[in-house]
């Protein structure tokens, strides 16, 4: 168990580092649609043919408001809005198509939202054959998709299955009926059983369950009751994630109940705790941050080659540099800089269908950026990262910043790396911070990040 005290000192708020810099400290003066697909084709040409790409998609709509999401997401029962939408989508790649030199090798394919199985088998079939028709499909391929409970279908699994996916993600969260109706996500186990053992007796070889501690009215007891109930179904990976509380930035989808509903920051590092007690005796492994594997699967089997890569949909078990994102508020990568799409869905659609871009925001990394990028990919991935100290200027301050985690048997500081101490892998988010030079330099005035514990 964590120290009271240690609890105490780092539950700070701070970044997730999905990217680096983060989405606050990018520098937007800087940058414009045409430096991003300047360094979108400079990457690509070095990388299609070597590695291939990834794409992911973002299907933003949703049947009902879960209150503790924090995506971008459009609610609605009417299922009419999935014509266009995929036609955009289908617009914007068509765009990248244009200005790319060669035909794309697509290595990866997530698919993300709001619920991807809120839309129809035939449309996500039209979608997905229209991007694959024009790519080339790369042997070692990973296609996957987040499905809710509540609605993937069998058609939608095999429809999916045909076109190369063979890994899902299904969206559990907790099983204590207080808290699924605190979050307006109710969903019984039996769902999630069904839709579990309809996938692998389809051939889906990693299947994986979201689940979420420090929701509001959970209780130590309803995360031992959801690990014992996902015991029965175990599935290859699970993810156990951190309820982030941002109210202030998602609005009213986060003010379903009170703050004082939430556990403390001491009793959600226990739920935490207890979580991960409980998932290694059941043979779970702890990949990175927030995720766990089985050793049969490739993400475990990335960790241990240290071919394991972080991005905007996670950790995935292999890397590409370019990652080209569609749809509303989707985020693309070219290593080099960063671009987001148009967060509102009405106007993603009607700029595509004008003939424009909908990148709206983004960041060109510098060298600087592009060294403290790697370090903080390292340590989220590998849990360690080299001592360059000829590299940055900066450094000898970013190495005292780490004393103090070291002073705390956080991490080990050797003459040739930094390596994460076992206690240390609860304060991952604290340790990258330490480099993180842009926020250093420009401390918020406000709270814009959540609580890192």
């Amino acid at each position: 168990m964590v120290p009271a005290q240690l609890i105490e000192k780092y539950n700070v708020p701070g970044p997730r580092y999905t990217s680096y810099p983060t989405v606050p400290y990018w520098d937007l003066e800087n940058f414009s649609p045409g430096k991003w697909l300047e360094t979108l084709q400079r990457s690509f040409a070095a990388s299609n043919q070597k590695e291939g790409i990834s794409i992911y998609i973002h299907l933003p709509y949703c049947e009902s408001l879960c209150t503790f999401c924090a995506c971008h997401k459009r609610i609605t029962k009417q299922h009419s809005v999935e014509d266009p939408y995929i036609a955009a989508v289908l617009k914007e790649w068509q765009m990248y198509l244009d200005v790319l030199p060669e035909k794309p090798v697509i290595k990866e394919i997530h698919l993300g939202g709001g619920t991807p199985t809120f839309f129809s088998t035939d449309n996500l079939h039209k979608l997905l054959s229209g991007i694959l028709s024009t790519s080339i499909v790369h042997p070692e391929r990973e296609f996957s998709f987040e499905g809710h409970p509540n609605n993937t279908t069998a058609d939608h699994l095999k429809t999916l299955y045909d076109l190369g996916f063979r890994r899902v993600s299904f969206g559990v969260q907790d099983y204590d009926t207080k808290v699924q109706k605190a979050i307006n996500r109710m969903q019984p186990f039996e769902n999630v059983a069904k839709v579990t053992e309809a996938a692998r007796s389809i051939g889906y070889d990693s299947i994986s369950h979201d689940l979420v501690f420090g929701l509001p009215f959970q209780k130590l007891d309803s995360v031992i009751s959801t690990i014992e109930l996902t015991k029965q179904l175990q599935p290859d990976r699970i993810a156990f994630y951190s309820y982030a509380h941002v109210p202030w930035i998602k609005g009213v989808g986060q003010r379903g109940f009170d703050e004082k509903d939430l556990p403390s920051g001491e009793e959600k590092r226990e739920l935490y705790e207890k979580g991960k007690e409980l998932l290694e005796e059941l043979g779970y492994h702890e990949i990175g941050m927030d995720h766990f594997s089985l050793t049969s699967d490739t993400l475990y089997q990335s960790m241990e080659r240290k071919t394991i890569h972080r991005n905007f949909m996670g950790y995935t078990s292999s890397s590409t540099q370019v990652m080209i994102s569609l749809g509303a508020s989707a985020i693309s990568d070219s290593w080099y800089a960063f671009a987001q799409n148009e967060k509102d869905v009405d106007a993603y659609v009607r700029k595509i269908n004008a003939g424009e871009l909908t990148v709206f925001k983004g960041h060109i990394l510098t060298e600087e950026d592009l060294f403290i990028r790697k370090q903080i990919l390292n340590i989220m991935c590998l849990m360690e990262t080299p001592i360059h100290k000829d590299n940055l200027n900066d450094y000898p301050q970013i190495i005292e910043r780490l004393r103090e985690l070291e002073s705390d048997d956080l991490i080990n500081i050797a003459d040739d790396k930094i390596s994460v101490n076992e206690s240390g892998r609860s304060f991952l988010r604290n340790i990258c911070m330490a480099y993180d030079l842009r926020m250093i330099r420009d401390k918020p005035s406000t709270r814009i990040f959540s609580m890192v514990v």
